[in-house]
């Protein structure tokens, strides 16, 4: 389980994920399709380990990967969604302005990538297998199509 200072996060960073966070227990209303999507079992697992997940980025320590997840995805959710997250309104309740967050979002996802891209397709949804003309060494043209 990394912490923060393994994954190289600053201070600002780990303060942003925990501003994302607690964007669900106030002006965003989460969906429980939505909350589930982020890795969550249901709006009001979003709101009880989102605490949880929050206190443990505040005392600085180790998550699990997927707990790493579901902090990056509330945050982004919370940030960008007018539909449920906090949208237009984010700058306002969190204090943060838009372009301060999306430069320091931006670095968050880069180091986050290789904690969390692992989990896409097995604890994080599902994805299909990718098409073989992909996987061929070297690359390669995509298929023609059929017509």
């Amino acid at each position: 389980m990394p912490t923060a200072e393994q994954l190289a996060l600053t201070d600002e960073e780990t303060r942003l994920l925990q501003h994302g966070l607690m964007e669900w227990c106030g002006p965003a209303r989460c969906t429980e399709e939505f909350a589930v999507a982020m890795g969550f079992e249901g709006a009001e697992d979003l709101s009880r380990r989102g605490v949880t997940i929050h206190r443990s980025l505040a005392a600085r320590e180790a998550l699990e990967p997927m707990d790493w997840a579901r902090a990056l995805l509330a945050t982004e959710v919370a940030f960008v969604s007018d539909v449920v997250g906090s949208g237009y309104e984010w700058a306002t309740t969190t204090g943060w302005p838009d372009d301060l967050t999306v430069r320091v979002l931006r670095s968050v996802q880069l180091k986050l990538i290789r904690t969390v891209a692992p989990l896409v397709g097995r604890e994080i949804g599902t994805r299909q297998e990718p098409h073989a003309e992909v996987l061929r060494a070297g690359g390669g043209p995509p298929p023609q199509p059929s017509w």
